[in-house]
């Protein structure tokens, strides 16, 4: 009979193995797989009461084993939400993924097995529950040999980069990168051949990829957005990646829950400037202020700032552009952040590229896909698309072009599942976010998943905003917003999340 329930058991661990595979591929195989599993089993009693049942499955296996067999069908089942397939993405069967999968898969029936032979039924039917757990052991122990995999690719494009020589600018920040990377390349374009790393490929395989696929020979500019997600990443990639001009453009609670405190996240951002010898630098945030006035007795640094702080390039909130003194011009401000166009500037100062050459091109700079783009619907009604976005700053601009938009008396609508990995900052961060939508004007507040659902409704209402609405997924809301918007209306989506969180 054991060995019937060691047979189920690892059935039922394989299929739920398939949806925690796919957190961990979204996640970039860097774990924290069991921090979601935590997050699903209690984001509602349905899960609650779901894990329990699961767990006394387990505990029940200790004294009548075939108990233990809803443990195994917990395990499939649930968390509810959590789809075997995905809404956003689905599993990918890479080399790395299928290597991964045959790990946990191993590990499990390992598992299984001493259970069986010394008639655990506790430890038989408890593996399909710590699924999560075995995935994030099994992604740390093959970390190393997945680094090393690795590094033919990296070699290759550190090859490309000797070979073709262009002047490299790195840019990093806790938002802003993506944007600004597409500015400067816009600005740059009309002096210089530029090519920019693309999307949101920002990290160690994500750059080596762009370079060997797309470096060209000629290319005089190479524009390099690096991301990270704890200290020594952007120290890594510069190795390979030596900037000419190292930019930082913000700094923000974004992946607080990781780095744990403000000021790690700042000296992680900072190990972009050690070996640049010309760094451009957003001073609005006190710490980066310190950085850049320690770092002008090491390097040569170009300060610049939207907030009105003396620097030696200054964006306005309507769009103008003053470098040292001397007014520049001015963009749309629909189209850029300040401080990203600020950044841009100050790349063309640190290049030592005349900056008037830019005046011509701040009026036409390009919209970036899904920030805080601004299109209208077949129906008339005005649509902010800025679901790429997911930090307080970004999100309290596109509150403010919201307020901008329709028709007077016309409805303003925000669908919204709220920011995450803001760590302890998370739940003030979306409650203030609620409460600045009804200082705005809004009338419909849409809350989309659950993750923060509570922090959103609380400062929703606190704005005394009347209409506050919930809907479990954003096809929900977004059926919502056919069903009830008309002409001279306008509404603003705020961040997507992907289908891995609650």
């Amino acid at each position: 009979m054991i060995w019937v329930l060691a047979a189920v058991s690892v059935g039922c661990a394989m299929l739920a193995a398939l949806r925690w595979l796919r957190v961990a591929q979204r996640e970039h195989y860097l774990g924290g797989v069991t921090r979601f599993a935590r997050l699903w089993w209690t984001v509602d009693g349905r899960n609650v009461s779901l894990l329990a049942l699961g767990i006394l499955g387990v505990l029940l296996a200790w004294f009548v084993p075939l108990v233990g067999l809803m443990t195994g069908v917990v395990g499939v089942i649930g968390p509810v939400g959590l789809g075997l397939r995905g809404r956003t993405s689905d599993l990918v069967w890479t080399n790395r993924m299928r290597r991964l999968a045959v790990l946990v898969g191993l590990t499990a029936v390992s598992i299984v097995v001493v259970g069986a032979v010394t008639e655990l039924a506790l430890l038989v039917v408890a593996v399909p529950l710590v699924i999560p757990l075995l995935i994030d052991l099994s992604l740390s122990i093959v970390a190393p040999y997945e680094r090393r995999q690795g590094n033919r690719w990296v070699e290759q494009a550190a090859a490309a980069l000797q070979r073709v020589g262009p002047t490299v600018v790195a840019i990093t920040g806790s938002y802003g990168k993506t944007s600004t990377k597409n500015v400067i390349a816009h600005l740059l374009g009309g002096v210089r051949s530029v090519m920019a790393s693309p999307a949101s490929f920002n990290n160690r395989m994500g750059l080596a990829r762009s370079i060997n696929e797309q470096l060209a020979a000629g290319t005089e500019v190479f524009i390099a957005e690096m991301g990270t997600y704890g200290p020594g990443e952007i120290r890594d990639l510069c190795r390979w990646i030596t900037p000419d001009v190292a930019v930082i453009t913000a700094l923000g609670p974004v992946h607080l829950e990781r780095m744990g405190t403000i000021e790690r996240i700042a000296q992680a951002k900072s190990e972009i400037l050690e070996d640049a010898p010309v760094a451009v630098v957003a001073i609005d945030h006190p710490l980066l202020a310190e950085i850049a006035s320690r770092e002008s007795s090491l390097r040569r640094v170009i300060t610049v700032s939207a907030e009105s702080n003396p620097a030696d390039v200054t964006v306005s909130g309507e769009g103008a552009v003053t470098v040292r003194g001397a007014n520049l011009g001015s963009f749309p401000v629909d189209r850029a952040h300040p401080v990203n166009v600020a950044c841009a500037v100050g790349v063309f100062l640190a290049l030592d590229l005349d900056p008037t050459r830019v005046a011509d091109r701040l009026g036409d700079l390009p919209e970036i896909p899904h920030r805080r783009t601004v299109g209208r619907s077949e129906r008339g009604f005005d649509i902010i698309d800025d679901t790429f976005n997911a930090n307080p700053a970004g999100a309290a601009a596109a509150l403010r072009l919201l307020a901008g938009l329709g028709a007077p008396g016309g409805r303003k609508v925000v669908v919204t599942p709220g920011m995450v990995e803001l760590g302890g900052a998370q739940q003030e961060a979306n409650r203030e976010f609620g409460v600045s939508a009804g200082a705005v004007g809004v009338t419909d507040f849409i809350v989309v998943n659950r993750t923060n659902r509570d922090a959103l409704v609380v400062g929703a209402r606190e704005a005394g905003i009347s209409s506050v609405i919930v809907f479990d997924t954003r096809d929900e809301a977004v059926r919502w917003v056919r069903d009830n918007l008309v002409e001279g209306d306008a509404i603003l989506y705020e961040n997507d999340l992907p289908d891995h969180y609650p």
